[in-house]
């Protein structure tokens, strides 16, 4: 399968090329950041939930597991690993399980030939390891996102590898096993991919950070009247090369014939979001999630958003303030000295590791941090340093812009003012819908 198809091709010859500074402006003037600048947001508008305490979710989550006998045996889940046979052998006991085992039982694994008992050194190595060659894109079964080399998703090659769907349930119940006893991975996902555990619909946002040409195209044909457009002649179809074939795909039964309105853009924009972000994976994906759910009940994970889950899967690193400052680079007439900066600055020493991390979340559009620090972080064009931009009134909320990895921040006019702005954005962008 190619990495682009015909028809995002077509769309991106027809649509004019929207300057970077222009490309994420709020509808209307609106002060509120931009849908499109925000990563993770939900498609519909939803009420503004209470101030969100993330740990207090996350222990009152682990408190039903362990009320729901979750991991707590009391028989036990025996993993015997050898280590030059770790895939191999993990593959076998934990498809070889059946639910109650999955969920109830008391994790141990042994290593072959290593004594010891398993307190929880030998089942953190186990995960440590295992997310480190099933999640390695060498396998086929995962890619790295075009966005950087540290966040992964599912391949579409993938279908070429024997077995693949009991390959996919098998990464699945690894996720879910992990979740139940409290193990991190050493793995990052895309958000779409945490949105498709959670089996929340996708928005035009998500595939911002997945490619960055083909959703300003879809931006633009949302924000001008395509009625105007007489040479777009879109209809509910799209056309792709696979395999050096071109085929011709309906986004809806008869779709090649219901040409695209300014009635139904809306409905067309959504069928398409999801064809892109689904495309060549979709069964993989479901055999996945589907594993995920035979480990762990959806009622108990549905209480996060796909921001959340990224966090307890991924693990809230604590992030290291100097090394941040050192590789920030500013715009538009801020500069380290910059009374704004400093304030900015001052802020973030007051925000919980949490917040820092859904800062980075807002910003970047991933909570992952380079093993080699701030200093590697990625944009969807290579190498691209935090960025803080001077933007917008001093009535503004914050913006991002995650393919540059740049915050656009107003010029405040106190610390207090910045503080509160920052935190809003930080913690509600959930509740900006996309109009």
């Amino acid at each position: 399968m190619s990495n682009r198809s015909l028809f995002e091709q077509e769309i991106m010859s027809y649509v004019p090329a929207v300057p970077s500074t222009t490309s994420s402006r709020s509808p209307r003037g609106s002060p509120q950041p931009s849908p499109v600048a925000s990563p993770g947001l939900s498609r519909h508008r939803t009420p503004a939930p209470h101030r969100r305490d993330f740990e207090a979710k996350l222990r009152n989550f682990y408190r039903k597991l362990e009320s729901k006998g979750y991991g707590q045996g009391p028989g036990k889940f025996k993993l015997h690993i050898r280590r030059d046979h770790l895939l191999e052998d993990a593959f076998r006991r934990i498809m070889s399980a059946n639910k109650k085992e999955l969920q109830k039982g008391k994790l141990c694994v042994v290593w072959d030939n290593e004594e010891g008992l398993d307190y929880g050194g030998p089942s953190r190595e186990f995960f440590f390891l295992l997310s480190r060659e099933l999640f390695n894109p060498y396998y086929g079964l995962f890619e790295y996102s075009a966005n950087d080399t540290y966040t992964v998703q599912v391949s579409p090659m993938s279908a070429f590898v024997d077995n693949y769907h009991e390959w996919f349930r098998f990464s699945g119940r690894v996720l879910g096993l992990a979740l139940v006893h409290q193990y991190l991975l050493d793995a990052f996902f895309t958000r779409p991919f945490y949105k498709a555990l959670l089996r929340l619909p996708v928005a035009l946002s998500d595939l911002e950070s997945l490619d960055f040409e083909f959703h300003q195209s879809l931006q633009w044909i949302r924000e001008n009247d395509v009625s105007m457009q007489g040479e777009l002649e879109l209809t509910f179809s799209v056309t792709e090369e696979v395999f050096g074939q071109v085929l011709e795909r309906e986004l809806k039964p008869g779709g090649r014939n219901v040409p695209v309105t300014e009635k139904n853009k809306k409905e067309y924009l959504e069928r398409v979001v999801r064809w892109r972000l689904e495309r060549g994976v979709s069964e993989q994906t479901e055999c996945l999630v589907r594993g995920f759910y035979e480990v762990v009940d959806p009622r108990l994970v549905s209480v996060f958003d796909a921001r959340e889950l990224e966090l307890v899967m991924a693990g809230t690193a604590e992030i290291d303030l100097v090394d941040w400052r050192q590789n920030t680079e500013y715009r538009g007439g801020y500069h380290d000295q910059h009374p704004v900066v400093v304030w900015f600055w001052q802020a973030i020493e007051r925000f919980s590791n949490e917040q820092r991390l859904r800062l980075l979340q807002f910003v970047t559009g991933t909570s992952s941090i380079p093993y080699e620090g701030f200093a590697a972080l990625r944009g969807s064009i290579g190498p691209r340093k935090f960025c803080i931009e001077k933007w917008g009134k001093p009535n503004s909320l914050p913006r991002a812009h995650t393919c540059f990895n740049r915050l656009d921040l107003p010029p405040y006019p106190t610390i207090e003012v910045l503080y509160e702005k920052l935190l809003l954005a930080v913690e509600e962008t959930n509740t900006f819908g996309i109009e």
